[in-house]
């Protein structure tokens, strides 16, 4: 396998922005040159050669691969993870690297898919097998795996209409990466089929379900809710979470909340914006609504009055979700929007809001929507009163828990499909 000349051309061409968007995102001079080290070389030292890599790109692959991540570790494997957004490496590190697996466990950004880079990294860190999650493809490395005999597994694979489209415009690039995997593994028939029409092999392409619903929290976040509650006297707070929110949800939403705020003390909003760098616009936000807001950042800790705590830290979702009562989940209510993860705070028997933009979860959503297992708000004003009807009437909140609960057992079984197709390759 082999990628194109044009290919390879426009990535050099473009490398001088890629670097310049990483030191507008970084918040130091240390920073910058800690991520250009990771993604252009040298490297990070290598903990373990022979380790499982998997790729994930930001924070909603890393969850989906956390049960297949932790079951090779258990077993004593050790495993790479790669992304490609901040946020994710924050995630997979805060999931992963404590005891007991800090020696078996290491997370990098990847390097720029340039070939002598990508096959830098293939030598350094000599993986047994990479496994790449969801829609994550990338032409040199494919390439390069197929080259340093790597076996190259998809998993947990969807693909949108919409994504298809987009792959479909360049089969010189899209063929032979499929044809470079040695298997994939698809979420639902649709994505599979979409895949198979792109030039995926049929015999090596199979449909297993989503391993997303295998997914369950770490109990260090658990017991750490449990901490704070007993610390911050949350006991009898009744708490809204507000989770990877977008542009303009927050403004919304904490708009439509804050009469609620104002009538009840005991009423408060945890908001945890998807990408840092809003951290401060969104503080801003709370305050310019005359909210009395505390900051994870600043170590502060949720008062008597507090209205609004922004959790502006990376790598704690599990938590917050832990510590409440109802949540929206966003990048639903924003246009394009496409949604996020419903199943992380549905699997804590969370009762779980979001907008009407939630294509890139449609399947799941869709089912858990048919079973009255989650709600869907037109606009930020029906969203906020749905999360108020679920605090208010706990009856109504324990029926969509169950019926999600039912859904999440119904589908449970993905891990162990993922599981056997992946041993193969690792003579287990």
């Amino acid at each position: 396998m082999t990628t194109p000349l044009w290919y390879n051309a426009a990535l050099a061409l473009l490398k001088p922005l890629y670097k310049w968007r990483i030191k507008k995102r970084a918040v130091d001079e240390q920073q910058f040159q800690q991520e250009c080290l990771e993604r252009f070389g040298p490297f990070q030292p290598v903990k373990n050669v022979q380790a499982i890599w998997f790729h994930v790109v930001s924070v909603g692959e890393t969850n989906a691969a956390q049960p297949l991540i932790e079951h090779y570790l258990k077993l004593g494997h050790p495993v790479l993870v790669t992304n490609t957004t901040k946020t994710g490496q924050a995630r997979a590190k805060s999931l992963f690297l404590k005891a007991p697996y800090e020696t078996l466990f290491q997370a990098v950004y990847l390097p720029a898919d340039q070939k002598k880079l990508i096959a830098d990294f293939f030598k350094k860190y000599q993986p047994k097998m990479l496994v790449l999650v969801e829609t994550e493809l990338w032409p040199n490395l494919i390439a390069q795996a197929n080259q340093s005999q790597v076996p190259c597994v998809l998993v947990n694979a969807r693909l949108s209409e919409k994504s298809a489209k987009g792959y479909g415009k360049v089969p010189s690039l899209t063929v032979p990466m499929l044809k470079g995997l040695q298997q994939l593994l698809a979420q639902d028939q649709a994505s599979l089929t979409r895949f198979i029409e792109l030039g995926a092999k049929q015999q090596n392409s199979h449909v297993v379900g989503s391993i997303k619903f295998d997914i369950h929290a770490p109990q260090i976040f658990i017991d750490k809710a449990t901490q704070l509650k007993r610390d911050w006297h949350l006991a009898t707070r009744k708490i809204i979470t507000l989770a990877s929110t977008h542009a303009p949800e927050e403004q919304k939403l904490l708009q439509g909340l804050k009469s609620y705020l104002a009538q009840d003390p005991s009423l408060l909003v945890i908001v945890v914006p998807r990408h840092p760098e809003r951290f401060d616009e969104v503080f801003k936000v709370a305050q310019g609504l005359g909210l009395n807001t505390q900051r994870r950042s600043l170590n502060e800790s949720i008062q008597a009055d507090t209205h609004v705590y922004l959790a502006d830290s990376m790598g704690e979702m599990w938590l917050w979700y832990a510590l409440t009562n109802v949540c929206f989940v966003g990048g639903s209510l924003n246009e394009p929007g496409g949604g996020h993860n419903i199943l992380e705070p549905i699997a804590l028997e969370v009762p779980t809001v979001i907008g009407p933009n939630y294509f890139n979860f449609q399947t799941i959503v869709d089912e858990f929507l048919n079973a009255n297992a989650v709600a869907v708000g037109q606009d930020s004003e029906l969203v906020a009163q749905l999360l108020m009807q679920y605090l208010q009437q706990p009856e109504s909140a324990a029926v969509i828990a169950k019926n999600a609960k039912v859904i999440m057992q119904k589908n449970s079984g993905s891990l162990a499909k993922h599981i056997q197709a992946l041993d193969q390759y690792l003579n287990v």
